[in-house]
């Protein structure tokens, strides 16, 4: 009977333990899945192949500077602040363009430390590694058949930042319209190109660049022949075979000026509002750039060449005060900046086809002499943090509540009055209009 006793007491002060040892151990679960509302573990590494064109990782294109001139860059915290506002809008993959200045460097050492801080922040770059041909912004006659010893350089730095933050840069892009003739300054033949894609495909092959690296390069849809036929040539076909995926600039903005066939109020549209003749134009300058994106696509396959094409670059300015504005074309505006963002996002995201839109916040050093010009206005953030209308929605979502660019909160342009907005558009002229016609498998 006293064992009986003894072994009852014994047993109760047992499944006590027990409870005791299951209610720890469900509190300590607790904290952890419900610190920062996620569980608080590594979040797994994603692969290129799993972010271009993920609808749910949108891409841009940034450039962090915030005075009109490169040399001063930006700081640490203003990258930071640009990262944190970016990720608020849905943007998880970033394009920089060179890294023969800090900026590169700087903007992932700042991605780093914020995921660092904060184990689900998530943002991967797609770095730029500049080309030029000899004699390229010297002053001297460019020899576009030889490149600059600079270009080696910029390589190797591009393969040096790629080896030591795998889990952050997951593309290099081989030059910036590096191809296309009309970049008289600096441009380059595809075999230049050819030699450095094909480099760093060789270091992927012996382990010495990460094999998840995808290689392309950057440039105007003509330049991947999608336009006139000097552009096309055995050169051009081993690039396309050599690169992981094709990266392709379309501008239907400068074609308003430079080949207007799509842009214009058509002669069946005068009855319409003046709305909707702008919102006419506008989706008529959308299906442009996709008959540009189509038309290179179509002479890939001609070819027996099937990668993925993903547009490096396309964007609408602002403002302009020049042959874009309203002495011009009659483009530049943030309402209908604000349509073909919405129009371009819309289409890429159904077809999976990653959009670097360009860009995310206005820089004045792209044009220092002329502040009005379109260079300083393609962004859809202003320096001082105003949201274009574009981004207007994300305002109203609250995304970027307790956010701020410098010491300015994120707000709207114009206060957010859509008819103070609509003063300042211009009607596009009345004409006859055309669009090419394109594929869509």
């Amino acid at each position: 009977m006293r064992l009986h006793k003894i072994y009852c007491k014994v047993e109760f002060f047992l499944k006590k333990a027990a409870r005791n040892i299951l209610l720890y151990s469900l509190f300590i679960n607790l904290i952890a899945c419900t610190s920062n509302g996620k569980k608080d573990t590594k979040m797994k590494e994603k692969n290129i192949s799993d972010i271009l064109g993920n609808p749910d990782y949108l891409a841009i294109s940034y450039g962090g500077y915030r005075t009109d001139s490169r040399r001063v860059q930006p700081a640490m915290e203003q990258l930071k602040e640009d990262m944190k506002i970016l990720a608020a809008m849905g943007i998880k993959i970033i394009r920089t363009y060179n890294v023969h200045m800090p900026h590169a460097v700087n903007v992932i050492k700042a991605i780093d430390e914020l995921k660092k801080e904060d184990k689900n922040f998530e943002m991967y770059v797609m770095l730029g590694a500049w080309i030029d041909c000899k004699n390229a912004w010297t002053g001297f006659e460019p020899i576009h058949e030889e490149e600059s010893e600079r270009n080696a350089i910029e390589i190797e730095q591009a393969v040096q930042l790629a080896n030591e933050h795998p889990d952050i840069v997951k593309v290099i892009s081989v030059g910036n319209e590096a191809m296309v003739k009309w970049a008289t300054a600096y441009f380059v033949s595809p075999i230049v190109i050819l030699k450095w894609v094909n480099y760093l495909q060789d270091l992927k092959q012996e382990n010495k660049l990460p094999k998840d690296t995808w290689i392309t390069s950057s440039d105007n849809f003509a330049s991947w022949g999608g336009g006139e036929d000097s552009y096309k040539g055995e050169e051009l076909t081993a690039l396309m075979k050599s690169v992981d995926y094709i990266s392709i600039h379309t501008y239907p903005m400068h074609d308003t000026h430079y080949n207007p066939i799509f842009w214009g109020v058509s002669t069946e549209e005068e009855h319409l509002s003046n709305k909707s003749k702008i919102d006419s134009s506008m989706q008529r300058a959308a299906e442009y750039a996709q008959s540009q994106y189509y038309s290179v696509k179509d002479y890939m396959l001609s070819l027996g060449i099937d990668k993925p094409i993903h547009i490096g670059e396309t964007g609408w300015a602002s403002y302009c005060n020049g042959m874009y504005g309203n002495e011009g074309s009659m483009a530049c505006d943030e309402y209908k900046e604000g349509l073909f963002y919405k129009l371009l996002r819309a289409w890429t995201k159904k077809e999976g086809i990653a959009c670097f839109y360009f860009e995310a916040f206005d820089e004045v050093w792209k044009d220092s002499d002329n502040p009005n010009g379109s260079e300083n206005h393609f962004g859809l953030i202003t320096i001082d943090g105003k949201v274009k209308f574009a981004l207007w929605d994300l305002v109203d979502q609250g995304a970027f509540d307790g956010l701020r660019r410098g010491v300015n909160p994120i707000t709207k342009t114009f206060e957010g009055n859509q008819d103070s907005l609509l003063n300042q558009v211009k009607l596009p002229p009345l004409k006859e209009v055309l669009i090419p016609e394109y594929q869509t498998q």
